[in-house]
């Protein structure tokens, strides 16, 4: 039997993708990234940061972050010290040149949201925010058994 409607989760995951690729998109026309956007974001935010605890606000981890932060850095975007307490550790700081480009990326980030709302009311917009709340908390439980499961 064929299912009359895509399941909310294939197209939960299908928008998730389609909206993801054009803000990157986006972000690529004035030279970021969403890495590059969520690390600036971040730092602008909280001001200058241990790299472990930048690492776990922007949930990148480990060479990756790594790799974001040599290129920021080698664009000027932003700076590495050694802490003094610790030489393996690195605090991470905005330059002017990222704070720059850090109001670049909003205008864009704002852009991009007006885009997704475009047309959309506010209690629908209100509806869709409890909608996917309520889709997000239903994650947090356990996979229900199957019925009728052939092993």
């Amino acid at each position: 039997m064929k299912p009359t409607k895509m399941p909310i989760g294939r197209l939960l995951a299908q928008t998730a993708k389609k909206a993801a690729r054009a803000f990157d998109d986006a972000l690529s026309s004035e030279g970021g990234s969403q890495a590059v956007w969520l690390i600036l974001m971040t730092l602008m935010r909280d001001g200058q940061q241990a790299q472990s605890d930048l690492a776990a606000a922007v949930g990148i981890q480990g060479p990756t972050l790594t790799h974001h932060l040599n290129a920021m850095e080698s664009k000027g975007l932003l700076t590495r010290t050694r802490m003094a307490d610790n030489r393996r550790a690195h605090i991470v700081e905005l330059t002017a040149s990222g704070r720059e480009m850090f109001h670049r990326l909003r205008g864009v980030a704002q852009a991009h949201d007006a885009r997704l709302r475009d047309g959309i009311g506010q209690g629908d917009l209100d509806q869709l925010q409890h909608l996917l709340q309520a889709l997000s908390d239903n994650l947090e439980r356990p996979l229900p058994a199957l019925a009728g499961r052939r092993d």
